[in-house]
């Protein structure tokens, strides 16, 4: 059965989407990194979902639900750079946003649904939304006042959703699809 995680979308990542004009389009790659700058994709594996999420003012959005296909450099991606001064992925340039320019970046190839800024997830299930590690071990959200998302620190990263929470998650993203 495939695995179900989130990553956190931060405002200049969201912002950046709406200047390109990406929002209503559907992203064929993200981006992972080795450095603080871009979250790892680690233990992602083609068919796994990734939600990606926003939050603005205490609610957190779905942006995109994408479903990875896989990890790899592909001839989408553009030639490889030859120096520093090079655009990391050339093919994908305008998705640069999603973290092309990032430390150590490397492409994951997805098929996503739309960008979308509307999506809320609902202020009851957010206290309920639980994440597990490899060993087994579950956490929530943390900083949940009223429904709301007070600070974001425990949604900065790449986190494994537990089955019963990634259930919830394709709900409320498959509740307004378009």
């Amino acid at each position: 059965m495939p695995d179900a995680f989130t990553v956190l979308w931060t405002h200049d990542t969201c912002k950046a989407l709406r200047v390109a004009g990406r929002v209503g389009e559907r992203p064929p790659v993200a981006f992972s990194g080795v450095h603080s700058s871009l979250p790892a994709w680690s233990g992602a594996e083609a068919g796994d979902e990734v939600y990606a999420v926003h939050v603005n003012r205490g609610t957190v959005f779905v942006v995109s639900r994408m479903r990875v296909l896989d990890r790899e450099w592909g001839a989408c991606c553009g030639s490889a750079p030859a120096s520093w001064q090079d655009e990391a992925f050339p093919g994908h340039s305008e998705w640069s946003m999603l973290g092309a320019g990032g430390c150590g970046a490397a492409p994951v190839h997805v098929d996503a649904t739309p960008v979308r800024f509307d999506v809320p997830v609902p202020a009851d299930l957010l206290a309920q939304l639980t994440w597990r590690n490899r060993r087994g071990q579950t956490r929530g959200l943390k900083h949940v006042v009223d429904g709301r998302l007070e600070r974001a620190v425990s949604l900065q990263g790449f986190y494994r959703l537990t089955p019963e929470s990634a259930g919830e998650l394709a709900h409320v993203a498959g509740s307004t699809a378009s």
